[in-house]
């Protein structure tokens, strides 16, 4: 088994009040070498088997249309990651 990974940011020109929330509660845990965060989405999409050039791109494609909104988000990554134990 195998797993295709899709992260999906806001695009820079929207405002990402839950990162602004994040980088205004680092210093009250002590961090403060950060000055701006903003927040994604990550998904986990397993293959059976082999990932193929064409899995690969429908990956994509679904990342596109139905992961991720295109009008405030961008799709900023469609990779494979190593097999996982079944």
């Amino acid at each position: 088994m195998a797993r295709i990974v899709v992260d999906v940011m806001p695009k820079p020109e929207i405002l990402d009040p839950q990162g602004k929330a994040i980088v205004r509660a680092l210093p009250h845990q002590g961090v403060t070498v950060f000055s701006g965060v903003r927040q994604g989405k990550r998904f986990e999409l397993e293959v059976d088997g082999e990932v193929t050039d064409e899995i690969l791109a429908t990956a994509r494609e679904a990342a596109e249309t139905m992961l991720s909104n295109p009008v405030i988000e961008d799709v900023v990554n469609v990779s494979v990651i190593d097999d996982v134990e079944a």
